[in-house]
């Protein structure tokens, strides 16, 4: 499949020097976000442009009055006007540039111990290893590439350069941006091997002394849920002689790691999807994991007739999919947060364990708490919250982005 072309390329020396081609200038009082290292410059915050950028160019971004703020790429078609990378006038956004982000968001993964040949790990982490709109996961010797922004879509082969000088991959898959926002980034970037080729069945990764298949050309996300590695494994030291509920279960790492690691009596695995629920049984079969039974069925549907059969469980693991794609719609996924977080509180039996989460990166933690906080007291339930987690340190946050910290999974006893 050949790579589609992208809707105005940027002019060639731009992408060769990594020196800018216009001066997008910021209104009055609005650079100091910028001189904090926020990356992300969006339209109203634009006063004009100095020059006639291509999408993707690189572009300098300046205060109203002319002084330099930081450098960054230019794309008309999105809200975030600009992305920026460098806030030093002196730095190239050239390939030695590009190389060097990489090489160090790689050298990261090293210090973290996440270099096994054998397992699975975030390498970049877009904005969280200053590399916006770019996401890197790693399974065994392929490597799955996100693309979330148009002007990082334009050096996709210097980003595989990279890659590829750094770690000899059998393979480099691209994989899609969700649809609402390759749209709204002006991207057309199918599913598609960009460098070597893709495996012929699923990979097998180690995480935690455990054995996973991951599908990497049609599994959800990259292929894999690696931003819940470490909270997989927290659930499960207290699944212990526990009969456990894991719901939303997808390829069933929780079911698996509560099952195995944990030493979990039972385990109840349930996704909607029957492609999910396949590979949660055969993760389960792959690990000798007997006593996890999958069922195929609405989340929703499937707690409701649990507490309409008088079910009781020791522990329940919640772990759904995005309920809010923006503050717009934070009301409604709290709503939905709330009822099957309800549901499952009157399913646990007394002294219970409840490992429930959040991927809505428009829901923080302080308005997921407040959300338990409301299921306590309309259910009459004491829940204590143990520990309040976030993703796996693979995930970096920029702590000048808080918009990257997405993930919220709350481990919590339920009297």
């Amino acid at each position: 499949m050949t790579t589609p072309a992208l809707p105005t390329a940027p002019l060639a020396s731009s992408l060769s020097s990594g020196l800018p081609t216009a001066t997008v200038a910021l209104k009055p009082k609005r650079a100091r976000p910028f001189f904090g290292r926020h990356p992300w410059v969006l339209d109203s915050a634009v006063g004009k442009v100095e020059g006639s950028p291509a999408d993707g160019d690189v572009v300098d971004l300046a205060t109203h009055d002319g002084h330099f703020v930081a450098r960054g790429l230019w794309n008309s078609r999105s809200r975030i006007r600009v992305r920026l990378y460098a806030f030093d006038a002196a730095t190239k956004l050239d390939d030695a540039f590009w190389h060097g982000r990489l090489t160090a968001a790689i050298a990261l993964r090293r210090h973290l111990g996440l270099d096994d040949p054998a397992g699975a790990a975030r390498l970049v982490n877009s904005e969280g290893d200053d590399l916006s709109g770019l996401i890197v996961d790693r399974y065994g010797d392929y490597l799955a590439v996100q693309v979330t922004a148009l002007a990082i879509a334009t050096r996709l082969e210097t980003i595989c350069d990279a890659l590829t000088t750094a770690l000899a991959p059998k393979g480099i898959l691209l994989r899609g941006a969700e649809r609402g926002l390759a749209k709204l980034e002006g991207l057309a970037m199918p599913d598609r091997v960009i460098r070597g080729t893709a495996p012929t069945g699923p990979i097998f990764v180690q995480e935690h002394g455990l054995k996973f298949g991951v599908d990497l050309a049609e599994g959800q996300k990259t292929g894999y849920y690696l931003d819940q590695r470490d909270n997989r494994q927290a659930a499960a030291r207290h699944a212990r002689g526990r009969r456990v509920l894991d719901m939303f279960c997808y390829s069933g790492g929780f079911a698996v790691a509560c099952a195995v690691s944990g030493g979990a009596r039972s385990v109840l695995a349930v996704d909607a999807s029957d492609k999910a629920a396949a590979l949660a049984r055969a993760n389960a079969d792959l690990n000798g994991a007997a006593n996890v039974a999958v069922e195929a069925m609405d989340a929703f549907e499937k707690l409701d007739s649990l507490a309409a059969a008088g079910e009781r469980f020791g522990m329940i693991v919640l772990d759904p999919p995005k309920f809010a794609r923006s503050r717009a719609t934070v009301d409604d996924a709290l709503r939905a947060y709330h009822r099957i977080n309800r549901v499952a509180v009157g399913l646990l039996e007394p002294g219970g364990i409840l490992v429930t989460c959040s991927c809505s990166g428009s829901v923080t933690r302080d308005d997921f708490h407040q959300m338990l906080s409301g299921v306590a007291q309309r259910s009459g339930r004491s829940i204590q919250i143990l520990e309040s987690r976030g993703a796996a340190a693979d995930h970096p946050v920029n702590a000048s982005c808080l918009e990257g910290e997405y993930l919220t999974c709350v481990i919590a006893r339920v009297a």
